[in-house]
């Protein structure tokens, strides 16, 4: 408990710092500096441009510490036992495919709009934490433990989702490599050796040939995590946890999010492909979690957490789904002009989530407190 303690704090910091990178990378983009900020993204720095390096490469320690964090929760922490995993699973599952069917029902139509149907499915823990941090006593613990479990379980689908819907062509020869790089990370834990550095150099080489098999590169950090012994692991997460969250996540932002808002009207967000997005963000979102959460409850699969406003407003902050949905739709979209309007899409369900989220949160903090029923 003290580990998820430190994990939540760290995550609603780090949030309130992603939150700022935002907002300065959209200033940015729109200033008398934004040319100088998309040419310094787009400058070639060895084989991956400045824009490459932060999403392919740092990206990679971001992946590798969710697959840190999935570990130890199914090892010793919150998604121990079935009893555990049962609500966050079926909230986190329902909480993507309700997304996904919301954004496919409006962009799936639209030629090579499909292709963006993940992107609304993810929800980015830090900047939900972080909302849930604003709010400081009006969110009760056993609220951001539900809401922690629910992101982590929701990381497991959006790095199965990367994996199998965003890979390229395969090469099956570094993809072998790899495989046997992976291995020798196995014999080493199976082998008690507790040092880090070992690992840390295996998955520096497992990097490197994931991002020439064509599975996205990041997809190592996870796969590297899961190969790390239980000891070294908590020990590398605990050193790797400051640098993702201060770091990696707002640098991550700041050259993501921001958008130039020249000759774009209101009207932009009623296109397919935004429209889809927010709506499968703020919609979709609230629907997939909070009710399959009423339906748990309700057929006794699971005990009533929190009082249903406080569920509720939880559930609208599950749609902020900033951080990994820009990466998926960096992921779906190549074409600058589509890429842009994932931004616009992201930006604004995720802002709209937040908003509702907390004053829906700070209401529910003034009614009636959850009567367990004896």
């Amino acid at each position: 408990m003290r580990r998820f303690a430190d994990f939540i704090e760290s995550e609603a910091a780090g949030g309130i710092v992603l939150m700022a990178a935002s907002a300065l990378a959209l200033i940015v983009a729109n200033s008398p500096l934004a040319d100088g900020y998309f040419h310094a993204l787009h400058v070639q720095a060895g084989p991956l441009s400045v824009h490459g390096w932060i999403n392919d490469a740092l990206m990679a320690l971001f992946f590798l510490l969710v697959g840190l964090e999935i570990k130890a929760e199914f090892a010793g922490g919150r998604l121990a036992s079935w009893e555990q995993r049962r609500l966050p699973i079926v909230a986190a599952a329902a909480g993507m495919a309700a997304p996904a069917l919301i954004y496919l029902a409006i962009a799936g139509g639209a030629p090579g709009l499909a292709r963006g149907w993940a992107i609304p499915a993810a929800t980015d823990i830090a900047f939900a934490m972080g909302v849930l941090a604003l709010l400081g006593r009006h969110a009760p613990s056993s609220l951001k433990l539900l809401l922690t479990t629910i992101a982590i379980v929701d990381d497991m689908g959006a790095v199965a989702i990367i994996a199998i819907a965003y890979t390229n062509k395969l090469n099956l020869m570094t993809l072998g490599g790899a495989g046997i790089v992976l291995a020798w990370m196995y014999v080493l834990a199976r082998a008690q050796v507790a040092r880090l550095w070992p690992y840390l150099l295996l998955a520096a080489l497992l990097w490197l040939l994931v991002f020439a098999s064509g599975v996205h590169a990041t997809i190592a950090g996870v796969a590297a995590a899961l190969m790390i012994p239980k000891q070294a692991a908590h020990r590398l997460e605990h050193a790797l946890n400051p640098w993702v969250a201060f770091a990696i996540v707002p640098l991550f932002g700041f050259a993501n999010a921001g958008v130039s808002f020249a000759g774009l009207s209101p009207q932009v967000l009623l296109a397919p492909l935004p429209l889809a997005i927010l709506a499968g963000l703020f919609l979709g979102k609230q629907i997939g979690v909070f009710g399959s959460i009423w339906l748990a409850v309700r057929t006794r699969l699971a005990p009533q957490p929190a009082n249903w406003l406080q569920l509720y407003g939880m559930s609208l902050l599950a749609g902020i789904g900033f951080t990994m949905s820009l990466f998926i739709g960096g992921l779906a979209f190549a074409d600058p002009a589509l890429a842009d309007q994932v931004k616009i899409g992201v930006l604004a369900g995720s802002l709209l989530s937040a908003l509702a989220g907390y004053a829906l949160l700070r209401l529910a903090s003034d009614s009636k407190p959850l009567q367990r029923r004896g």
